[in-house]
């Protein structure tokens, strides 16, 4: 049999939200004080002031000392602790240990070992808040629909992540001379065909006179180096011219004086 493999970012994706749920979880229990904040009403002995389906949102931090008549509270059935209930608290039986005795709106009377003996021990908190209706939703997230969802919810991650690679291998790169590609074949053999720039035709030949004048064969620049030529030529000539008149001198200086 060919082996089932997730991908890791279906691993990675799951992961995160286990752990982003479990976070937000704990976060619950620590600011209401209790394992399990949320309570589904069950039954309609609450009504009207509760209905079926409504969601309770239980405070643990209200001692149990500090409850009175009136208050609504969460408990566990005293004879056997199977189950939890939600009533009003209707009087107080005893202060020593504090005993409490509780009863459903709708309902006529107490009911022992239901309503009442209430200790610290039955006790699970005080109703804080209350979420009309919304616990329709967690009818619909009972098996099967919740494995449902599940499955769903992993299957469209395994998707994204198969398109994911499946979109990344068609990502290739092509070379713009590749003579697959004749649309580009043909762009680059039209280079050629483009009209030049006269300003820059004019520009550049304006330069090449410019480099000509520098070349020191040209008849210019000749010119200007035979007059240089001949200029040291006299000069040399007219310091020889004296050197031969002062030799001439001391010669008959020397004459005379013989």
């Amino acid at each position: 049999m060919a082996k089932i493999s997730i991908p890791k970012g279906v691993v990675k994706d799951i992961i995160i939200v286990a752990v982003g749920v479990l976070i937000i979880w704990i976060g619950l229990q620590v600011a209401f004080g209790t394992e399990n904040p949320f309570y589904v009403v069950a039954s309609g002995s609450m009504i009207p002031v509760l209905e079926v389906y409504d969601v309770l949102i239980v405070s643990g931090h209200e001692p149990f000392e500090e409850i009175d008549v009136g208050d609504i509270i969460v408990f566990d059935r005293p004879s056997d602790h199977n189950r939890v209930i939600v009533h009003r608290v209707v009087s107080i039986i005893s202060d020593d240990p504090k005993t409490i005795r509780t009863q459903g709106d709708a309902n006529s009377g107490s009911i022992p070992g239901t309503d009442y003996p209430i200790t610290e021990e039955e006790y699970i908190g005080k109703v804080a808040y209350t979420l009309p209706q919304v616990g329709y939703v967690t009818q619909l997230l009972k098996p099967p629909i919740n494995y449902v969802i599940i499955a769903v919810v992993i299957g469209i991650m395994v998707a994204k992540q198969v398109l994911k690679k499946k979109n990344e291998k068609e990502l290739t790169f092509t070379d713009p001379l590749d003579s697959v590609n004749p649309d580009t074949i043909e762009e680059l053999s039209d280079i050629d065909k483009i009209e030049k720039d006269s300003e820059y035709l004019e520009h550049v030949e304006k330069t090449k006179d410019v480099t000509e004048l520098d070349d020191t064969d040209e008849p210019e620049n000749q010119t200007k180096t035979e007059v240089i030529d001949k200029t040291f030529e006299g000069i040399e000539d007219s310091i020889d011219d004296k050197v031969e008149s002062k030799e001439k001198d001391d010669s008959k200086k020397k004459e005379k004086e013989n």
